[in-house]
């Protein structure tokens, strides 16, 4: 009886194709597996895109506090106005990517604390016994604030927002100086309409009119210009424009 044996080439051929197949079904799964986990990655940049610029308005705080304490007192003032800005952008990014969470409300509620309670308190430090008396005072106002206050209505605040009040702190220290006089009497009143129960409109400024809209910008637009002057007023007028008149002119309804 007359075996046949496979050649030495002819398996060399069997085991090449072999290799190759599975070197094949390897790449094909590995490709598969990437598309399936770009998906993942994807919904995780999209629910966590306002998480990232409530994170950037904590540092904007945090940074804020370390220049007060190593006495940059200009550029503290500075970066509590980027913070504003990034707190008017995460809630309405959040709303438009559909993304609000529970973890989203307590970042954004640190973040609110670290730049708009300590990092703004820290303006009105001065060795000055009273200041700190005042600077503890203000701090603890939006600790109430940002913790106890709450109007029960959707999209309406009880008290003036802390933002509003920190960039009104910020922009009259830069625009006098760093004036106390004026810091004090600022700071008193804007401690008094904080804790008010006056009742203040969710601006949604980035959700409303195209003007509001282009007041935003504008913002923007001043904060990275080199005109301080103009832009402190700029600011003052914006946000003490919606203190004074917040249903007649800020209202989502206007």
């Amino acid at each position: 009886m007359l075996l046949l044996t496979p050649s030495s080439d002819e398996e060399s051929l069997a085991l090449a194709w072999l290799w190759n197949h599975r070197k094949f079904r390897r790449v094909n799964k590995l490709f598969l597996s990437e598309r399936a986990r770009g998906l993942p990655i994807k919904d995780f940049l999209r629910q966590n895109a306002a998480n990232a610029i409530s994170l950037g308005n904590m540092l904007m705080g945090m940074a804020s506090i370390l220049c007060s304490l190593n006495g940059h007192h200009y550029l503290a003032c500075w970066l509590v106005l980027i913070g504003y800005l990034l707190d008017l952008a995460d809630g309405a990014v959040a709303r438009r990517l559909d993304a609000c969470s529970p973890l989203g409300a307590k970042l954004d509620d640190f973040a609110d604390y670290t730049t708009f309670g300590i990092a703004t308190s820290l303006l009105l430090r001065t060795p000055h016994l009273i200041d700190n008396i005042l600077c503890m005072c203000y701090g603890l106002s939006v600790f109430i604030r940002v913790c106890f206050y709450t109007s029960g209505i959707p999209f309406v605040y009880r008290g003036l927002p802390c933002l509003y009040s920190s960039a009104i702190l910020a922009s009259a220290s830069l625009l006098s100086g760093g004036n106390t006089v004026l810091l004090r009497t600022t700071a008193v009143a804007l401690i008094l309409f904080m804790v008010s129960r006056s009742f203040y409109p969710h601006d949604r400024v980035l959700e409303s009119q195209n003007w509001k809209k282009a007041i935003y910008a504008g913002g923007v637009i001043m904060v990275f210009s080199s005109i301080q002057s103009l832009c402190c007023v700029y600011y003052l007028l914006w946000c003490v424009s919606y203190m004074l008149f917040p249903g007649s002119l800020w209202s989502s309804k206007v």
